[in-house]
Parts: structure tokens; C-alpha cells; sequence
């Protein structure tokens, strides 16, 4: 099939890849426009740009994708089908219409679950042991189309937000395949209506989604630790006797089903932290300007001892 790409973000790397070095044909990849990134703020292209700028394929920096001049564009590409994901712009009917095939999206949840733009983070957060991809029909309302095809993986008992997102990126692959080759009929493949009944939201994350509170379970703070590494981060603060307080991101940390009478954030003799129900062993974190590190190196170079405590942020 002659495909356009739509894709921004890493997370539709992949993908690219394997399109690229399948039997398909990519009439041009869509992406968003270079944007100033680090401290110097010079204009960075996207993950995508720079994949497709390796093989010399045909690119598109697009500020509005439902512009009537870009539409004119795309359809003078005469593709088959659009293949969207990760790509940062809702896209109109009128430029899905455009392809016979209309346009495919590639979503990192088991719709309907986790409508939105944290998928991965709502799914460890919410203690799921199992998530997926799923590849719809796009439609006007988000992450509301018929489904074509599901791909379900397990989620490991300590994986983080960041893994989970590598591993799910990879499985899209073989979810592509199977839609694209659903489409290669004569008639359009009607999917599977979503369940209105069964949806769960996945909202952008705050800065603040990463506070943690130690007054809440043990493990409920595990697994708002996992859920936001890399970004936000799962933030605390360090409070020394001496000294100032140190910022830091719980990267990895598990629940101790054993409560203790101390206050909830107070480092306990076991070196754990105290919380409304269980305590919390870190596993890493990572300290504000430093690199991530064991718990153990920290309580070396910090000289951390019981009694020490933690504290929560807030705005």
C-alpha cells in the first residue's frame, strides 16, 4: 500500500522503521515542525524527522495538518491510507477523507481503556497487570474509533513508565501489519464499536501528578513511582538534620507489607520509609542536577540514617 506518515514522537520510531523496510510505500512523512529544545533552545527536528531524514524520505513539517492548501497537498500524494501515531495534531475528517482508506491511529492502550495522552503512566498507575496497542479507524471525537486490531503484553511487576513505553513502541509493529493488511480488500474493514460504558480517561500529566504523598499506601506510592519515570518523575524532598533540603525523583521503589508506628515519610530502622499503610523501600532515585543512582549510594554519600525523613511538594 502507498502510506503517509503521520508521526512525531519517539514512540512512532518503530514503526517508521518497519515500514521503511517493508513491501509498502511511504509517499511522505508528516511531522510536527522543529521546536527550540535545551539550554541553548536551538529548533531540534522530531524523533521522526530525523529517522526519515536518514533514508531520505520525502518530509513534511506541518503547523496545521487541516489547513486546505496542506490537504490539497496530501491528496495530491494519492496514497491509500494514512498511519498516525504519536503525532501531536488531531486530525479532520476532511483530511482522512482524502485517502480511500481513510487514516489508521496507533494507540498505546487497550481501548477503551485509557482514552488520551498518558495511556502507559494510567495503566501502571491504576495497578493494571496486562496493557496493549490498539489500532482504530480514526474518527472525530479521541481515541474513539472502531477497532481494527489489539496486541495485549503483560506489565512487569517493577517496570517503569519509560520501559513499558520502549516495549509497547516495538510491539506496534506487528499491530500495522495486521491492520494494513485488513485494508488490502476492496472494502474498508468496519473494526469493532468501542464500549462507551468502559472508558477510562488518561488525561496529559502535571508536573504535579509526579507529588508524592506519604500519606497514602505504600503501594499506591510504588506505583505512582513507576508510572511517572521518566517525566514528571515521582518528586519528595529530603529533609537532612543538617543542612538543605534535597529535591529528588523516586524512580523505583516497592511496597513492605509492615506498618510501623513512626510518621508517615520518617526513614525507618530498616532503612525503608514509613507510610499510611506499609512502607516503602526505594530501589533508585535521582537527586536534583544528579544522576540516577541506587538507594544504597545515596544513603552512602548523604549519610542517611533512621529518623531522617521525607516531605511532600506542592505548587
Amino acid at each position: 500500500m502507498r502510506v503517509v506518515f503521520f508521526g512525531s514522537g519517539e514512540f512512532a520510531v518503530p514503526t517508521l522503521w518497519w515500514l521503511i523496510n517493508s513491501h509498502h510505500e511511504i509517499a511522505a512523512v508528516v511531522t510536527q515542525p522543529d521546536r527550540p529544545t535545551g539550554r541553548g533552545k536551538k529548533p531540534q527536528p522530531t524523533p521522526v524527522a530525523t529517522k526519515a531524514e536518514e533514508h531520505n524520505l520525502p518530509i513534511e513539517r506541518c503547523e496545521d495538518v487541516n489547513a486546505k492548501p496542506f490537504i490539497e497537498k496530501v491528496r495530491s500524494l494519492q496514497a491509500d491510507i494514512g498511519v498516525v501515531i504519536a503525532f501531536g495534531q488531531k486530525m479532520s475528517a476532511q483530511l482522512c477523507s482524502v485517502f480511500p482508506s481513510e487514516c489508521i491511529n496507533l494507540h498505546a492502550s487497550l481501548l477503551p481503556k485509557y482514552r488520551g495522552a498518558s495511556p502507559i503512566s494510567a495503566a501502571i498507575l491504576a495497578g493494571e497487570t496486562e496493557t496493549g496497542i490498539t489500532v482504530f479507524r480514526l474518527v472525530d471525537r479521541l481515541d474513539a474509533g472502531p477497532i481494527l486490531v489489539q496486541r495485549k503484553t503483560t506489565i512487569e511487576p517493577m517496570e517503569t513508565c519509560g520501559e513499558l513505553h520502549d516495549r509497547l513502541a516495538g510491539i506496534c509493529c506487528d499491530a500495522v501489519d495486521a491492520a494494513l493488511k485488513l485494508h488490502q480488500t476492496d472494502t474498508l474493514p468496519p473494526g469493532e464499536q468501542q464500549d462507551e460504558s468502559k472508558v477510562v480517561p488518561a488525561p496529559k500529566l502535571k508536573k504535579s501528578d509526579g507529588y508524592l504523598r506519604f500519606d497514602e499506601p505504600a503501594n499506591k506510592i510504588a506505583l505512582r513511582c513507576r508510572a511517572m519515570w521518566p517525566w514528571p518523575g515521582a518528586r519528595c524532598r529530603y529533609l537532612p538534620p543538617e543542612g538543605k533540603p534535597v529535591e529528588v525523583i523516586i524512580c523505583s521503589a516497592s511496597a513492605i507489607p509492615k506498618n510501623t508506628n513512626a510518621p508517615a515519610g520518617t526513614i525507618t530502622d530498616m532503612l525503608s520509609v514509613s507510610t499510611s499503610a506499609g512502607m516503602l523501600e526505594i530501589h533508585s532515585l535521582k537527586p536534583a542536577g544528579k544522576r540516577l543512582m541506587s538507594w544504597q549510594d545515596f544513603v552512602n554519600g548523604r549519610h542517611v540514617k533512621p529518623g531522617h525523613c521525607f516531605e511532600s511538594l506542592s505548587d
